[in-house]
């Protein structure tokens, strides 16, 4: 077992004696503040380097007003969070960008509505410099909650009013869901079914706008509602089939829902694709490919939404730290819209 060092930690006054410099000037350098000339700057990064100082993470906070921590918010319960691999992707291109920059990953989840009080309590007070909030539903109180912190969405958001601005990254659902369905329909089928998303998410809803826009005619019977998982595609499955037996083609609103479906197929005798082709969306990596078929699905960059969600919120937090400084006012970051991608496999 070893032992645990005693020694004491560096200070402030140790490295201001290895790099020849007040403590004021250390203090200056390691927490951010500027009038030091970079000679001096660089004598004080050798002397933390050399005696491994850590700077006081209270102490530095009071001079730049930053916590060095982001707050990521699942509108989702936790038992949904960690089934969906859609949220491990996300999760991991906003861990990267933030461990790029230094700034720690504060995970929030809310699983039903005297939690969003808490989170939003949370975020009020002043413990992170910003938040990430996705899988927001319609009548979801937190926006409003968190009023006044620097946020950054993960989809559009639905505001009921349209009054609010907001920045946000998003793939182009609708676009996506056109091209699914016009490659089914270039595949010769007729009777094409979509299963949707949780309607009072916009996603699901612009997966069904796309779907509407090239099947115009479509039978209202060819349209069952889903919720994004497994268990919802395949009752929406069992749905269609009972109403529509002669359907040849369905566009499920994500590949969990693709994957529920064809479930059902198999237990109705349906083969995939010969009988009924089937198409998702998102691309889920291994997910997909290990599809009995594999799947061919929409292809929208998870990791690069959840990176690009960090990134616009840390751009947003350094123009508003250097217009504070100069006494100018920050620009806010532009809302960024991701292409899909159709990549096709052996489901249709």
């Amino acid at each position: 077992m070893s032992e645990q060092s005693t020694e004491p930690r560096p200070t402030l006054e140790a490295v201001a004696a290895r790099a020849g410099v007040s403590r004021a000037t250390v203090s200056r350098v390691v927490n951010g503040g500027d009038g030091v000339r970079e000679p001096l700057v660089e004598r004080v990064r050798q002397a933390v380097e050399e005696l491994g100082y850590v700077p006081n993470q209270a102490a530095r906070s009071l001079v730049t007003r930053r916590h060095d921590a982001v707050a990521v918010v699942i509108a989702e319960p936790e038992t949904k969070v960690f089934a969906d691999p859609f949220f491990a992707l996300q999760l991991r291109g906003i861990s990267k960008e933030l461990t790029a920059h230094d700034s720690q990953l504060v995970l929030l989840l809310t699983e039903g509505r005297a939690d969003h009080a808490r989170v939003g309590r949370y975020l009020a007070g002043g413990h992170v410099d910003g938040a990430l909030v996705f899988s927001l539903h319609l009548d979801d109180p937190l926006p409003g909650l968190i009023h006044g912190v620097p946020t950054v969405y993960g989809g559009r958001p639905g505001w009921i009013d349209g009054s609010r601005g907001a920045v946000y990254v998003d793939c182009d659902n609708r676009g996506g869901a056109r091209e699914a369905v016009r490659h089914l329909v270039g595949l010769g089928r007729r009777h094409i079914a979509h299963i949707t998303g949780a309607l009072d998410q916009t996603s699901a809803v612009d997966r069904l706008d796309g779907f509407r826009d090239v099947m115009v005619d479509a039978d209202p019977k060819l349209i069952a509602e889903g919720d994004f998982t497994p268990g919802g595609g395949e009752r929406a499955m069992r749905e269609l089939l009972d109403r529509c037996p002669d359907l040849d083609a369905v566009f499920a609103a994500n590949d969990l829902t693709a994957v529920g479906a064809m479930r059902v197929l198999r237990e109705r005798g349906r083969r995939v694709p010969e009988d009924v082709a089937v198409v998702g969306f998102d691309d889920m990596l291994p997910f997909t490919e290990q599809a009995d078929p594999p799947l061919t699905t929409v292809r929208q960059d998870i990791e690069e939404m959840g990176r690009l969600m960090a990134r616009l919120l840390l751009r947003g937090l350094d123009r508003t730290s250097s217009a504070s400084a100069s006494g100018g006012l920050a620009g806010a970051p532009s809302s960024v819209v991701l292409p899909t991608t159709l990549v096709r496999r052996a489901s249709a």
